[in-house]
């Protein structure tokens, strides 16, 4: 079964209802970067100078070589050098899910994933996500039914939807409201947004058989 598998590393984030209690795990990675930073030392000041490398992204498609700092986050490294402001920066801890991205077709959480860790892996953002400049039927269904409102949330809830339907196609409602429990939504209730991932479920089964 699915479930809400938005994960960050080998951690899995499903999202409470009572998302004030939640706490993120410990990011062992990113602590043992932030621990061993370069130092310099100036009239007596020790200042912090983290280093930068160079690395390789595949993301939707295309290769990138960028240079980034140990503790840059996948988040901020698509938005910022790479303009792909679709992936949305919401909590910043992993409870929300406005920031989902495949990472070899696996939704995960690039505001707790290290760009260090996309090495070797292909990206795929909300961008990437449509097929020869057409939408692709998430896109179209959360526009027809009206599953998106202020539309901030929405590329997070696509891109977990398109995963799970990948691995469900036949889906219930009941598992389709399991697997976005990770993404939250402070508009629309979900009803809407259940009824569009729902609807391209059934027409993905009518064309297959």
């Amino acid at each position: 079964m699915f479930q809400s598998r938005l994960s960050r590393g080998f951690q899995s984030f499903e999202c409470c209802e009572r998302a004030q209690d939640f706490e993120a795990p410990a990011e062992p990675e990113q602590e043992r970067f932030l621990k061993s930073p370069r130092l310099r030392t100036d009239t007596n000041e020790t200042t912090l100078m983290p280093t930068k490398e160079i690395i390789t992204l595949r993301v939707n498609g295309s290769t990138h070589e960028l240079a980034v700092r140990p503790s840059d986050v996948l988040l901020d490294v698509l938005r910022e050098n790479l303009n792909l402001t679709g992936t949305k920066r919401g909590c910043d801890m992993g409870t929300c899910g406005c920031c989902a991205v495949h990472l070899d077709g696996e939704p995960r959480l690039a505001c707790l994933t290290l760009a260090l860790e996309a090495v070797g892996h292909e990206v795929r953002t909300i961008e990437g996500l449509k097929g020869e400049g057409l939408l692709h039927p998430l896109q179209r269904a959360f526009a027809e039914h009206g599953g998106s409102q202020c539309g901030f949330c929405t590329p997070g809830f696509i891109m977990t939807a398109a995963a799970f339907l990948a691995e469900n196609p036949r889906p219930t409602r009941a598992e389709i409201q399991e697997a976005i429990s990770g993404n939250l939504c402070r508009c629309t209730g979900y009803v809407k947004i259940v009824d569009a991932i729902a609807a391209v479920a059934e027409a993905r089964a009518a064309t297959t058989g």
